[in-house]
């Protein structure tokens, strides 16, 4: 006999203390319990209100050099058609490929000068439409929808003596132009924008994961203990982490050009000082993380809880055009939302300062104002 007595068989009274026991500890735990509650909510918002694969009201401006009837009705039927919203006039094409360029139209209708005049002599005059097809997805609907458009003009202008015009064929044609990627390969948009999703899931988890685990560890109240600075100690985490950064960033664009022969238009450099930012802004994000959290399960919780929006929202997996307002609005605040524009501009579109700077400043006064919340709650963690 080893004097250890046997065990008894299945209690109820046992096994209700411990469900007892892990229902106390999820209540005590606020993040675990926030992320069950959370997390659902957020999906189900997101997927059933966000997310949307057939984008409409598309920004589209128009180089008007012949005004009539004719191209009055066409420029009516593209807002009708539901796809195409015309924000407005542009004095020329390279006012129209510079708004192309920056992003702030998807589409430019160039009308040319003599258009009517063709038109009415039945020579079937052409209207270019040049869309910014970086992402396929994003205008490919609307582009199938400009084909009927001819027809709509012909049934309701050409009428009475001009309806010999309209014959069996369209009065005119609409040759479209598709920019910066034209053959319409997915793999073009896509792969850039891995080194945002990449680089957010990594850089955020790892120094989320770097505070949290010396506080398990007892060590951070030996760093605590030492005459260093908030911010010097911030700036120490983080640097480390911006060399494993533009390492990944450094493999993914090597794969992204032998691999997926992704084109490469822009500067190696300005990839380079994108990627820094970007890098800069979500170590800021997983210092701030790593601040809230208490241990590293959570701090792995409230890093995918970020996560979510960015990949949603940003743009990469679903057109950012296409989001009803709302959801622009904090796709708008996240950071992997201006890397993914300048990544693809950069690359796919050769874009230089003028066009990036109005994706840069807003990652910039991010990092500065997550940075600023972190040094505040590191204060706090002091106290």
């Amino acid at each position: 006999m080893n004097g250890t007595a046997p065990r008894p068989g299945f209690s109820l009274q046992r096994w209700w203390s411990i469900v007892l026991k892990e229902f106390l500890q999820l209540r005590r735990d606020r993040v675990t319990f926030a992320m069950i509650v959370g997390i659902p909510i957020m999906q189900l918002l997101l997927f059933g209100f966000a997310i949307n694969n057939d984008p409409r009201h598309l920004t589209t401006a128009v180089i008007a050099a012949d005004q009539s009837e004719f191209t009055r009705s066409f420029i009516a039927g593209l807002q009708n058609s539901s796809y195409f919203r015309v924000a407005g006039t542009l004095p020329g094409e390279q006012a129209g490929r510079e708004a192309l360029m920056k992003g702030e139209v998807q589409f430019v209708v160039s009308i040319p000068a003599d258009f009517t005049r063709r038109l009415l002599r039945g020579e079937r005059p052409a209207l270019l439409v040049e869309a910014d097809a970086t992402d396929p997805s994003a205008t490919s609907a609307a582009i199938a929808a400009l084909t009927q458009l001819p027809y709509n003009v012909a049934g309701k202008d050409l009428q009475g003596a001009l309806a010999p015009l309209a014959g069996g064929h369209p009065p005119f044609d609409v040759q479209v132009q598709r920019l910066y990627n034209p053959e319409g390969i997915t793999q073009y948009n896509i792969v850039p924008g891995l080194m945002g999703v990449i680089l957010t899931m990594t850089m955020v988890m790892m120094t989320g994961l770097a505070m949290t685990r010396e506080r398990e560890r007892g060590t951070m109240e030996n760093l605590l203990a030492t005459p260093v600075r908030p911010l010097e100690v911030m700036t120490g985490k983080i640097v480390p982490y911006i060399f494993i950064g533009l390492i990944q960033a450094t493999i993914i664009l090597l794969a992204a050009r032998w691999v997926f022969h992704v084109p490469f238009v822009g500067s190696v450099l300005a990839v380079y000082l994108a990627a820094l930012l970007f890098i800069a802004a979500n170590l800021t994000v997983g210092i701030t993380l790593s601040s809230l959290a208490q241990n590293q399960l959570q701090a792995v919780q409230l890093t995918f809880f970020y996560f979510l929006p960015n990949i949603l929202l940003s743009g990469f997996m679903f057109p950012f055009q296409g989001m009803p307002g709302w959801a622009q609005a904090i796709g708008n605040v996240l950071p992997m939302t201006y890397f993914h524009r300048l990544i693809r501009g950069i690359l796919l579109k050769g874009n230089g300062w003028p066009e990036l700077w109005p994706n840069v400043w807003p990652l910039a006064l991010f990092t500065v104002v997550v940075m600023g919340i972190a040094l505040r709650f590191y204060r706090r963690t002091l106290d």
